[in-house]
Formats: structure tokens, C-alpha cells, sequence
């Protein structure tokens, strides 16, 4: 197969979304390079992530699951800034052009495109270890991006959904078990929190995506912000398999496991009573942890008062 050839498939598989819409190229895949027509009422914002075999995922993983993956982990940063996904690039290292794991690479893929709305717009595939390289774009009304740095004393300190089930599940494929069906979802195909972003614009007063862990993202936010939080990990809901692991080992999943790709905020006391509305309209859990506070340090408690200390502050790239 040419890498034209290649090139064509992954479009014809991907690219699924209708193309007279505010995501439309005026001219994409087939060209030197693509031309956005960019609302003149919206902002831009850009975001990129690489996925490389035997770093970021198992050998083991299905083509689809990683289709999918390397997308979502993209539209989860997008959906931490609020935006509306728009477009994205795809530069794919491939050994050998398979293409049978190029077809279910491509429907993993097309599919959370299509559900998401955002267009394959351009791209490269070239020849090497197996890497996936994504760069995704979104659109925002000017000024209302939600950013790290905006959290204040006295805040809330929020987190949707469950986290702890990706961690496990690569612990388990890692000693050669078998996670349970939700676990190894979570870990091979998480659910980008789009429509939630684009609830908190105006709420929320910074955002950020978990990724690299509880500690480590809300650390972000905290060193950003320059802020502390003191929050209770034992306010964290937790899927059956989380429950019914030790305690120790279940807050240290749930605090620095990461891979979660849930969302972490924070909002004033004031406007607490409007995330009943916006969980429901999302079908997506939001419980208030803690609290912002000025001491410039994360504090971590558990129900008795006491604290709990997390053995390594997240993933390091380096």
C-alpha cells in the first residue's frame, strides 16, 4: 500500500462528519496544507498530544480502543478550555501499513469524530515504531476559554465522574491479568467530557483535564493559581472494583493513578447548588472535594481527619 493509498483509507474512514458546517475546510486533506475559514465571532484554541507504543499504551491494545484514545485524550483538553471541537491533524508512524489494524484504528477513531462533530482536516503518515501524533482544534466565544490560573481562596475544589479504574485496569494487564469490562474501558476508552467544558464557561473559575492524576493535575492548577486546597479523597466516588480494593491502595489510584480524563474545577461557594443541574444535563457525577485555600499547598485528608499522603505525585513524562 502507497502512502497515498494509506492516506485515502484514513480519510474516507474518518473524516464521516458533514462538511458544510463551522468545521468545514475550505481546503483539506489532499493539499499542501489545510485552509480553516475561522468564525469571525470565535477564538481558536489548539491543543496537541503524542501516544508512543510501549509508553503510552500496551502492545496489547486493539486498534480500535487506541483509534479512539488518541483522539479523545486530545478533545479531553479542549473540553477542559470549554471549547467546541472543530478539526484536527493525525501524523501516524506506522511499521508495516496492516490493513486490517488500519481499518479499526480508523473506525475507532471516525466514530468518537462523528459523536464529537470535529473533522479531519490534514495530517502525515510516515514509516517507524508505532506512534500516534494528534493535534486538535476547537472554537470559543472571545474570552470565555477556561484556563488553569483563575482559582481563589475559599473555592470549591470539584471533580466529575470516577478515577482510579484506568490505573487499576493497567495494573492488572500489566501482571497479566484480566481487568473487569468498565476498568479496561476506562483505560482504553475514555469518554472526553466535551459537553460538560462548554457548561462550566462562565462557572467555573479554572479547569483542567486529569490525565497524569488527581495530585499532580490539581497541582496545576494550584501552582498556576498560585493557591493551596485541602481536599478529603475519601469524597471521591468510586466504581465496584475501586470499592472493593484496600483502602491504601484505592486513594492511591484514585489521587495519582491517572489516565482518567475526567475533569477537575473550581467554583465559588456561591454557585454550588448549580452543579445538581449541570450533572444531570451531562449524565456525569460532580462532587465537590475541598476547598481552595492560600496556604500554596495540596493537602490530602481521609473521613477520620487524618492524612493521607500519595506515594508519587503522578505520571512524569521525564
Amino acid at each position: 500500500m502507497s502512502e497515498f493509498d494509506l492516506i485515502r483509507r484514513l480519510h474516507e474512514r474518518i473524516n464521516v462528519v458533514d462538511g458544510d458546517g463551522p468545521s468545514a475546510c475550505v481546503v483539506g486533506i489532499g493539499d499542501d496544507g489545510a485552509v480553516l475559514d475561522i468564525p469571525q465571532d470565535r477564538q481558536v484554541v489548539v491543543t496537541t498530544d503524542t501516544l508512543v507504543e510501549g509508553v503510552h499504551f500496551l502492545d496489547t491494545t486493539q486498534a480500535q480502543s487506541l483509534g479512539h484514545k488518541a483522539l479523545a485524550v486530545n478533545l479531553s483538553d479542549l473540553a477542559a478550555m470549554g471549547a467546541q471541537p472543530a478539526w484536527f491533524f493525525l501524523a501516524l508512524t506506522l511499521p508495516a501499513p496492516d490493513l486490517s489494524w488500519l481499518e479499526s484504528f480508523a473506525r475507532g477513531m471516525g466514530d468518537l469524530a462523528q459523536s464529537a462533530g470535529v473533522v479531519l482536516a490534514g495530517g502525515d503518515t510516515t514509516m517507524g515504531p508505532l506512534s500516534i501524533t494528534i493535534t486538535a482544534m476547537g472554537l470559543v466565544e472571545p474570552g470565555t476559554a477556561l484556563t488553569r490560573d483563575g482559582a481563589r481562596n475559599g473555592e470549591l475544589v470539584v471533580v466529575s465522574g470516577q478515577l482510579g479504574d484506568a490505573a487499576h485496569a493497567l495494573e492488572i494487564l500489566k501482571a497479566g491479568g484480566m481487568p473487569g469490562r468498565k476498568s479496561r474501558a476506562a483505560l482504553e476508552s475514555p469518554v472526553p467530557r466535551l459537553q460538560l467544558g462548554r457548561q462550566l464557561r462562565g462557572l467555573a473559575t479554572s479547569c483542567i483535564d486529569i490525565s497524569d492524576g488527581l495530585v499532580a493535575d490539581l497541582g496545576h492548577i494550584l501552582e498556576a493559581s498560585v493557591a493551596g486546597a485541602e481536599i478529603n479523597i475519601d469524597l471521591l466516588p468510586c466504581s465496584a472494583s475501586m470499592a472493593g480494593l484496600p483502602g491504601g491502595q484505592r486513594r492511591q489510584f484514585q489521587t495519582s493513578g491517572g489516565d482518567d480524563y475526567e475533569l477537575c474545577f473550581t467554583i465559588p461557594v456561591s454557585r454550588r447548588e448549580e452543579l445538581d443541574r449541570i450533572a444531570k444535563e451531562c449524565a456525569c457525577p460532580l462532587s465537590v472535594i475541598g476547598k481552595i485555600n492560600t496556604s500554596l499547598e495540596l493537602v490530602c485528608t481521609m473521613n477520620d481527619g487524618n492524612v493521607f499522603v500519595p506515594q508519587g505525585g503522578g505520571y512524569e513524562h521525564f
